[in-house]
């Protein structure tokens, strides 16, 4: 099993759904976050004063998957959150030792 973590931009965060539920994919998490990378935030105007966004608005996505899962659920969000523009995000797959559906007790690939 492997957890499957990306940022993407929010507006992308349905596409993405969509596209992973094509592949058979369909328990998520989805939490709004803040943050920057390479894009460094932006320059806004408000009231006639120029301030710094240093932290722009993400989505992060948490995925647990069968091992062979991975490559479809990657192609899957890649294609759907790419603009071709900076920030579109990255994405992290990490091992997963254990998952226990704490209502049933079931344990592994059962309890994704």
């Amino acid at each position: 099993m492997k957890k499957v973590e990306a940022i993407i931009k929010p507006f992308k965060l349905e596409d993405v759904r969509e596209a992973l539920s094509e592949v058979g994919i369909t328990g998520m998490t989805a939490t709004e976050v803040k943050g920057f990378g390479r894009q460094k935030g932006h320059t806004e105007l408000y009231r006639g004063a120029e301030y710094v966004v240093d932290f722009l608005p993400k989505v992060k996505l948490e995925l647990v998957v069968a091992s062979d899962q991975v490559p479809a659920c990657i192609e899957a969000i890649t294609n759907a959150a790419r603009t071709g523009k900076i920030g579109d995000g990255k994405i992290f797959v990490t091992p997963v030792e254990q998952v226990i559906r704490i209502r049933t007790g079931e344990e592994d690939e059962a309890a994704i």
